[in-house]
């Protein structure tokens, strides 16, 4: 065994955090007690905090919280790594929650304390939703809007409001007390009062720019919706769409309102069920349509029928022909 793949045969043996005897060691990895002292030294000089207990019941434990290593993951490459998994586990890619789950404590316990803040702000501060596309975001920022809402900092940033009729507004600055998080997929926002406007408003994180806190902390105010994801669903409704979906299944209300959570209206019996939604894309509407196990008939628009039926087209394709 390489010099290379002894070190990360080690360190995943020191991943698990038990204490390992030295001799123990050594002999898993096929090595004499010096080779084994001086990889050991390889990995502290990576940032790895490494105990080691002297004499003959010696030996050695990689301590929770230890530094990752520089060549290998700097900050915001581990926060990015750990938001995939976190997204992964909690069934953004179905089949790998599990993988994800056991990956995601790894990263996690070996981050240092401040990373671990981050994550710990992310996930604690953030109401979810099932899948949805959206445009990619900067783990940095996601983690900084995230400890704002757990410690009660205002938020100042630079904020571009959404296009309309192909125009672009212009940026504004705005400063909030930020409330909550809400993640539907990959496409975020922020719950938040805005202090110059003196309302509540939700704004989109990949809208959002150059992030300021104060350290200052502010006294919270009460919501005026049942949650934060109620909150920024009912601004969606209000908004102007392209697309009044209306789709009827031949299947109980639960087996629909389970696909598409609190982001549609379903309303029915349990033997059929009607489902509402205004959307600007097609995209997610198609997804539900074919995640549900049930027929169904499309009462509108005629672009999601026809969106359906290229669809089954494509997959009859795909088929092999029957012999």
């Amino acid at each position: 065994m390489n010099t290379s793949a002894r070190m990360l045969r080690l360190l995943s043996l020191l991943q698990t955090h038990r204490y390992w005897p030295g001799g123990e060691l050594a002999r898993r990895l096929e090595v004499s007690p010096r080779t084994l002292r001086r990889d050991v030294d390889r990995l502290r000089e990576l940032g790895y905090v490494v105990d080691a207990v002297r004499g003959v019941a010696g030996g050695y434990q990689l301590r929770a919280g230890g530094q990752l290593p520089p060549l290998l993951l700097d900050d915001e490459e581990a926060v990015a790594v750990a938001v995939s998994l976190q997204s992964s586990a909690a069934g953004g890619t179905p089949g790998m929650e599990e993988t994800s789950v056991q990956a995601l404590s790894k990263v996690i316990a070996l981050m240092p304390t401040r990373l671990r803040r981050q994550m710990d702000a992310l996930r604690s501060q953030t109401e979810r939703l099932p899948w949805s596309s959206g445009p990619a975001l900067d783990p940095a920022l996601l983690s900084t809007l995230a400890q704002a809402c757990r410690d009660r900092e205002p938020v100042h940033f630079t904020y571009t409001a959404a296009v309309r009729d192909g125009v672009t507004a212009e940026p504004t600055e705005r400063w909030v007390e930020p409330h909550r998080m809400v993640s539907m997929g990959r496409r975020w926002y922020l719950v938040a009062y805005d202090r110059d406007r003196q309302d509540w408003r939700s704004f989109r994180v990949d809208r959002i720019s150059e992030p300021r806190t104060t350290g200052q902390t502010f006294r919270p105010r009460t919501l005026p919706a049942e949650d934060a994801l109620s909150f920024v669903q009912a601004g969606i409704r209000r908004m102007p769409h392209r697309y009044a979906v209306r789709v009827v299944f031949e299947t109980g209300i639960d087996d629909v309102a389970a696909v598409v959570g609190r982001w549609a209206t379903v309303t029915g019996t349990s033997t059929r069920a009607v489902l509402e939604m205004n959307v600007d894309s097609l995209e997610w509407p198609v997804f539900v349509l074919a995640t549900i196990d049930a027929d169904f008939s499309v009462e509108s628009p005629p672009e999601l029928a026809e969106a359906a039926a290229r669809m089954a087209a494509r997959f009859a394709r795909s088929l092999p022909e029957a012999g």
